[in-house]
């Protein structure tokens, strides 16, 4: 009999968005009638239609595949050079990102667990509470936890609480851990992180010889210029760093897939006789030997993102977002709703009124506004007495969201 992984058994329950769309499922079986008016405001997935300057480079790209002299194989698993090329210089500018750093791939999802593959066993982890579920769920499934706690913490993690009083950006800790997981602009508070705090962030992993995992896949929707871009903003983080970054929101890339991660040379584990060796080499053997690269065509419409009409539209789609954002903030502030996010970030992280946890109003929101939320429980055990509304939509849905949550509060 084939044994499976055990670890998988670790997982107390289903992914959260899963396990939303389940529940979303049963009521619209239940209330077909009511589910006629569902808004989905839950999942963090785009409805405006992909850029212009990046469906026409896609579309040339299969025509191309149509003819024998431009068609293409199997290209480069790093990547293709153009792209590479292009993030290197319209991402990262003069931060001394070279196209070599960079590894593109079919979505930072898959890339932030699957980066686990290249560290070994005994490496105490760090993650924010709340957090982006994948970051927990893949390492449980890697066998680097112990079983959950009545809270839904697993042993063998630290967690970093996340609080109205630190602004949603964790303490340093007081303990030695080997790597750290920090999402900022933040997925689920919409929170930002300053030069400042990310300055001792870069200095603890340097003091500790951790290594940070910093996802920026919403870097795009930075308003507040005084909010770092990028971890290779700060002195230091190319010596202790792995970026994440997706085209996915800022592109619309969500049904496209294409996104890339970040090594620098200069970013090293090291074996248990205590060698040094570039992560940046065991990335590359893992990402040669387990994935054939991201298609041509999306390829091509990536770089489009970068050319000028590209950056245009792109402008475009993240000034409706936060637009949205905007309108669903006040909308909860006027209710006399503590809020936060929705600034610098397309999510608005809202508390729940007195006597209400958070699956509560997930469910208060599904059932008599027919509004479909995230509910804070869902990020972790520091989430609970919160949901996330996602910004994500059209402008008539969003304020017709903001006129049935006044009726409903």
């Amino acid at each position: 009999m084939a044994r499976i992984n055990e670890n998988f058994q670790k997982l107390k329950a289903g992914y959260l968005f899963p396990e939303i769309a389940r529940r979303v499922n049963a009521y619209t079986e239940a209330e077909p009638e009511k589910a006629k008016r569902l808004i989905r405001c839950g999942i963090g997935d785009v409805t405006e239609p992909v850029p212009v300057a990046a469906r026409e480079a896609m579309k040339k790209a299969v025509d191309e595949l149509g003819e024998r002299g431009s068609f293409r194989g199997y290209g480069p698993e790093q990547g293709y050079p153009f792209l590479r090329e292009a993030i290197a210089e319209n991402a990262y500018g003069d931060l001394d990102i070279h196209p070599d750093d960079i590894f593109v791939s079919d979505g930072s999802k898959c890339d932030s667990g699957n980066i686990l593959d290249i560290f070994g066993p005994g490496n105490k982890i760090a993650v924010t509470d709340p957090v982006y579920p994948v970051y927990v769920d893949t390492n449980v499934m890697a066998g680097n936890t112990g079983e959950a706690n009545d809270a839904g913490e697993y042993e063998g993690l630290v967690y970093l609480k996340c609080t109205p009083e630190n602004g949603f950006v964790p303490a340093i800790p007081e303990e030695k851990v080997d790597l750290i997981y920090l999402c900022y602009p933040n997925n689920p508070t919409g929170t930002s992180a300053t030069r400042e705090q990310l300055e001792a962030w870069v200095a603890y992993a340097k003091k500790c010889d951790a290594i940070l995992f910093y996802d920026a896949a919403y870097e795009a929707f930075i308003q507040d210029p005084s909010v770092p871009r990028s971890i290779y903003e700060i002195e230091g983080a190319k010596d202790c760093a792995i970026e994440f970054r997706s085209f996915s929101k800022n592109g619309g890339f969500t049904g496209v897939r294409c996104a890339f991660t970040v090594i620098p040379d200069t970013v090293v584990g090291t074996t248990a006789s205590g060698e040094s060796v570039p992560l940046k080499q065991l990335w590359g053997r893992r990402h040669s030997t387990k994935f054939n690269g991201a298609s041509y065509p999306v390829q091509r419409g990536a770089e489009a993102i970068y050319s000028e009409a590209g950056k245009a539209e792109v402008a475009e789609l993240v000034k409706h977002y936060m637009g949205n954002a905007k309108l669903l903030k006040k909308a909860c502030e006027a209710l006399n709703l503590k809020v936060w996010g929705g600034e610098n970030a397309p999510y608005v992280w809202v508390g729940c009124p007195e006597g209400v946890d958070s699956w509560g109003m997930f469910q208060k929101m599904l059932e008599e506004a027919q509004v479909v939320v995230t509910p804070g429980a869902g990020f972790g055990a520091a989430g609970e007495g919160f949901f996330r509304i996602s910004a994500f939509n059209s402008r008539e849905n969003v304020e017709e969201v903001c006129e049935r949550l006044k009726a409903l509060i």
